[in-house]
């Protein structure tokens, strides 16, 4: 695959406004490992090779073994992943999954989530998958590949 732009270096302004609001996603309260899983299963429904790439590198960077990350596309029955880590990606993927029925992010799922996390731990959360949409979707549409790097 070949990028459709060729300088994909960020703009200092940009990289500034995306680290702010990653500052503020880390540090909302909710364990880092349970982040990295959320954007790596958004990066992975969204097909976004260059976020799963770096996604799969920052949940190892941040402790989670490659048997979790192996498993992550079919948490649902998969004792690895806790009651709190199941409420966040059921969250994240209802918040990715939006077009695919009306009311995706349901009542029972935002119930669930709130069992385990505060409100702000939950804005974190949904600040997470809501930067890792909007990053898979330029990504994906600049067909950015994979182990691209944005430093």
């Amino acid at each position: 695959m070949t990028a459709r732009i060729r300088d994909t270096a960020p703009q200092p302004g940009i990289t500034q406004g995306v680290q702010h609001i990653f500052k503020e996603v880390y540090s909302g309260g909710v364990p880092r490992e349970t982040l990295e899983l959320v954007h790596l299963r958004a990066s992975q429904i969204n097909g976004c090779s260059a976020c799963v790439d770096a996604g799969a590198k920052s949940a190892g960077k941040a402790g989670i073994g490659d048997d979790k990350l192996l498993a992550l596309a079919a948490w649902y029955e998969n004792p690895l992943f806790d009651d709190a880590e199941r409420a966040a990606l059921a969250l994240a993927e209802a918040a990715t999954r939006l077009a695919d029925r009306p009311g995706a992010v349901s009542d029972e799922i935002w119930a669930e989530a709130e069992q385990h996390y505060d409100e702000r731990q939950l804005g974190s959360l949904v600040l997470m998958v809501a930067i890792t949409n909007f990053f898979n979707r330029i990504n994906t549409t600049l067909r950015i590949p994979a182990g691209t790097t944005w430093e």
